[in-house]
């Protein structure tokens, strides 16, 4: 299963596959050069449609259980000062996601949609201290009764050019449903009330809508 932002790309791939084979049949006559040629963009084209995969996740859901938004690993659980939103101190927990991880975002917890803005910026590497300011990213408040609010950010890095949220102010939305996806490569911080007690360490893999991160007690 592949998801639906990966289609156009995943088309014209197969379309400049198919040229660069015809290009190489016509024009050199090493057969050994032709079947590398083959190989090579089979195996690019098969890169290309791993990083658009989706796979179905039944999310167990639980309101006072906030799960991963992306697949990756856990790479800062640290206290920060969270400025667009909350501006106090919250407890941060980032996923990096490298090429070969789901990329699509998911919703951490049930609720309803408070927030979703979208800020242009730059490309740092995702894992750059300056990232989650500075880069291209999505900002999403989702709420619920049992969590309270809870913020999550898309963060594009140094390959991810487009950044896709679907989430919009007053969406009522599912634990574990599509929220969003970035392409090629980026982070999801996700921001807690201090003192939240996680289920997740430094340099733990987790998946998206599976891995517990945080229990609300």
């Amino acid at each position: 299963m592949f998801h639906k932002e990966g289609y156009k790309i995943m088309a014209i791939a197969v379309i400049l596959l198919i040229v660069v084979n015809l290009v190489a049949h016509t024009f050199i006559f090493t057969d050994w050069i032709k079947q590398l040629i083959l190989i090579g963009t089979l195996i690019l084209f098969f890169l290309i449609i791993q990083f658009f995969r989706n796979p179905k996740r039944n999310t167990q859901l639980n309101d006072a259980h906030i799960v991963a938004p992306v697949d990756g690993k856990v790479v800062v659980i640290e206290e920060v000062y969270e400025k667009e939103y909350f501006k106090d101190q919250r407890l941060m927990v980032s996923v990096f996601m490298s090429p070969i991880n789901v990329h699509v975002t998911r919703h951490p917890i049930s609720g309803k949609v408070k927030y979703s803005k979208y800020h242009p910026g730059k490309y740092l590497v995702a894992w750059h201290p300056k990232a989650s300011e500075e880069n291209e990213r999505t900002t999403v408040v989702v709420e619920n009764e049992v969590a309270g609010e809870v913020l999550y950010r898309q963060i594009a890095g140094a390959l991810a050019k487009r950044i896709v949220n679907y989430a919009k102010v007053g969406d009522e939305v599912v634990q574990g449903s599509d929220s969003g996806f970035i392409k090629f490569g980026s982070r999801v911080d996700v921001f807690l009330p201090l003192g939240t007690p996680l289920e997740v360490k430094l340099n733990q893999k987790v998946k998206g809508g599976l891995s517990l991160i945080a229990k609300i007690s």
